[in-house]
């Protein structure tokens, strides 16, 4: 593997596996009070972007870590609408 493929595969991944404490910490608490909704809607708006990107241009590591990505923000943004 590539250094630049190598560093863009780390980053990939903690940047994907971030939300999953958020998701947690909301789903489990129901506490949505103090997450950003303007926030959380621009990021999941832009995530969804960054996917169409990689899907036009075919780019798996883009296409695979912006779809959990989005899975994951996206999650928070409707848990913060549920209960927000």
């Amino acid at each position: 593997m590539q250094n630049a493929e190598l560093i863009g595969s780390l980053a990939a991944i903690l940047t994907t596996t971030a939300f999953i404490p958020q998701v947690w910490q909301v789903w489990r608490t129901k506490h949505t009070k103090d997450i950003s909704l303007a926030m959380y809607a621009l990021f999941t708006g832009g995530v969804a972007l960054w996917l169409a990107y990689g899907i036009l241009l075919g780019a798996w590591p883009i296409i695979i870590a912006n779809s959990v990505t989005l899975l994951l923000a996206g999650s928070v943004l409707i848990l913060k609408l549920k209960f927000g």
